[in-house]
């Protein structure tokens, strides 16, 4: 069976198109969604497929599912369109021949009225979509509607009958949704001016419609016609607010492939999206395992032959993110810096990332000692280290105005805490807030300890502070003669700088960088344990010290004390009869008098 639960987290919550395989991996159906993983959860509801037969079929068949990420809900009409016609799904039987679909059509005739149709007649007639969504082009139509004022009416507008007078304007023309053409209220001219406008936006060339509407607002405004100016700037609002919520391909984008890769040490994955008239009609992404150190450049050119092979692709242009070496007379390769060709890539570019990425964290998942592996390969890149950092140890301070310092170092082990192997120092030998001799007092111990047992070094020191305390600790490994056999590096908090010995300049790792992410989880984690550590023992001292104010309680009747009843506020309600299993009759009276005259209201 499909476990759908798992697969759904991998689906994200954008715009795109989903595809289900059957057992035999055999495409069933293609589908679009504004939400890819709301739409794929709708699927497996029982609510859904308890009323509908079909529904609950094609989910008894489904065992596999892809998807291909768009940056529009327009897009997505547009990619299943292309896919569905290309694959014809058994579950998309209702979709799959194209005059199911609707279709905008300008007839061929005088004063060409515009409309739905799902009859594609060879009249002349300009055709465009197919829309495999109704309500999608419903809204292109009411933006034309809106937009422009043309006819419904089917007269047969010929130049004799309008001249013979046979047409009275209706009541469209009275409420301002037609300009008259059946009584030459509006002239052929300026009627198939609107056309061409129309054309334009839908064949996706929406800004250059834009640039004339403006043109004619900055005409009308000199010319004083205001009223004229403020029914094109409508206009103008009207047509801007669609364009910014489609980004549809550019149709003057005949053929390109377009790939894109993604890469780490083990695995490069590239992806594929072929255009042809302004649409996207095949997408793919493929895994590629690496067996030699091969480049993004090699594994890339690979990618392109097997895809060009495969779908028989005769594209004369191929869009990829760098410049290839490959040379072919018939090819022409294009890195885009700007424009559609780069907004093509950017979205190839999208789906490789988010492919790469589940990927990744579905072999992880099955096994999770890769993602050690890579997560500690990742560290040694990023940090310029010599050897995998399996073992990492990190220091932090804590002291109160001076008063009870403690060194925390706590310790990871293939990336995980180890927290076994945590240890506390009590400072001896600093006096006062000196946070610099505290650091190469705690790190001198640790690593005489360590050598003296025979016990292996980390290949990472963090140290939780700047240059300072990087510094102190530095002088600690140069005594022990062994700052040359160990990494070492600095944590500033502000800014998240790391530091090196030596170099002025501090290293800045991306935020998201998951080197830093197990670095601040280091440091974090050793200021946990520390302050920890730091609290118990202030909070001992300080109880210590008030209760050694009892008049015949000394350190170890306090000690005592303490052990049994946990907390000063116990000893404070305890009975004389409690008390004395623990101190003396004299002690007793002591402690309930003091504690008596502290709180004479109780």
């Amino acid at each position: 069976m499909f476990d759908y639960k798992s697969a759904l987290k991998n689906v994200p919550h954008k715009p795109g198109v989903y595809q289900y395989y059957d057992a035999d991996g055999e495409l069933i159906y293609i589908g679009k969604a504004k939400d890819l993983r709301n739409r794929v959860a709708s699927y497996f509801n029982n609510d859904n497929y308890k009323v509908n037969a079909k529904t609950k079929v094609l989910v008894s068949k489904i065992r596999n599912l892809t998807f291909t990420i768009v940056d529009t809900e327009i897009d997505a009409w547009l990619l299943e369109n292309s896919l569905i016609k290309k694959h014809q799904p058994r579950y998309n039987v209702m979709l799959k021949d194209d005059k199911t679909y609707p279709w905008i059509v300008i007839k061929n005739e005088r004063f060409p009225r515009i409309f739905s149709t799902r009859r594609l007649i060879k009249d002349g007639s300009k055709y465009f979509g197919p829309y495999p969504s109704v309500s999608m082009m419903h809204h292109i139509l009411g933006l034309i509607k809106e937009t422009y004022q043309l006819r419904n009416c089917s007269l047969a507008l010929t130049k004799p009958n309008i001249e013979a007078g046979k047409f009275k304007v209706c009541l469209e023309y009275q409420i301002g949704n037609c300009k008259g053409p059946c009584e030459a209220y509006q002239t052929e001219e300026s009627y198939n001016q609107y056309v061409e406008e129309i054309k334009d936006i839908l064949n996706g060339k929406i800004g250059f419609v834009l640039r004339n509407l403006k043109d004619l607002i900055t005409k009308a405004v000199g010319e004083l016609n205001f009223e004229e100016a403020h029914r094109i700037q409508s206009k103008y609002d009207l047509l801007e607010r669609y364009q910014s919520k489609s980004t549809i391909v550019n149709s003057s984008i005949t053929e390109v492939d377009v790939f894109s890769i993604a890469s780490d040490d083990k695995i490069s994955f590239v992806n594929y999206l072929k255009v042809m008239h302004g649409t996207i009609i095949q997408t793919q992404t493929i895994e590629i395992k690496k067996k030699l150190d091969e480049s993004d450049e090699e594994l890339l050119s690979i990618a392109i032959s097997e895809f060009r092979t495969k779908f028989e692709s005769l594209s004369k242009e191929i869009i990829v993110p760098f410049e290839m070496e490959l040379e072919d007379e018939n090819v022409k390769f294009t890195v885009p810096k700007q424009g559609e060709k780069k907004k093509l890539l950017e979205l190839s570019q999208k789906n490789v990332l988010f492919f790469k990425k589940d990927k990744i964290e579905q072999y992880e998942k099955l096994n999770p000692e890769l993602r050690t592996e890579r997560l500690l390969a990742q560290m040694q890149k990023d940090l310029h280290l010599t050897e995998l950092p399996r073992h990492i140890e990190c220091f932090d301070n804590s002291n109160f105005q001076g008063n009870y310092p403690v060194s925390a170092i706590v310790v990871f082990k293939d990336a995980k805490p180890s927290k076994k192997d945590y240890r506390h120092y009590n400072v001896k030998t600093v006096e006062g807030p000196n946070d610099f001799a505290t650091m190469e007092e705690a790190v001198y111990r640790r690593y005489k300890g360590l050598l003296a047992d025979g016990e292996p070094l980390p290949q990472l020191i963090v140290i939780d502070g700047g240059k300072g305390q990087l510094s102190s600790a530095v002088k600690s490994l140069k005594v022990l003669d062994i700052y040359n056999k160990v990494a070492i590096i600095g944590i500033a908090k502000r800014l998240e700088e790391l530091y090196y010995p030596g170099d002025q300049y501090p290293l800045h790792l991306d935020k998201k960088s998951e080197t830093l992410k197990i670095i601040q989880q280091l440091r974090d984690e050793a200021h946990r344990f520390g302050i920890t550590f730091h609290r118990k023992k202030r909070d001992q001292g300080t109880l210590k010290t008030e209760l050694e104010l009892i008049e015949g309680i000394g350190k170890t009747s306090a000690q005592n004390l303490l052990k049994h009843f946990k907390s000063v506020k116990k000893i404070k309600e305890a009975t004389e009869i409690e008390l004395m299993q623990v101190v003396n009759t004299n002690q007793t009276k002591a402690i309930l008098n003091f504690f008596q005259q502290k709180n004479p209201s109780e």
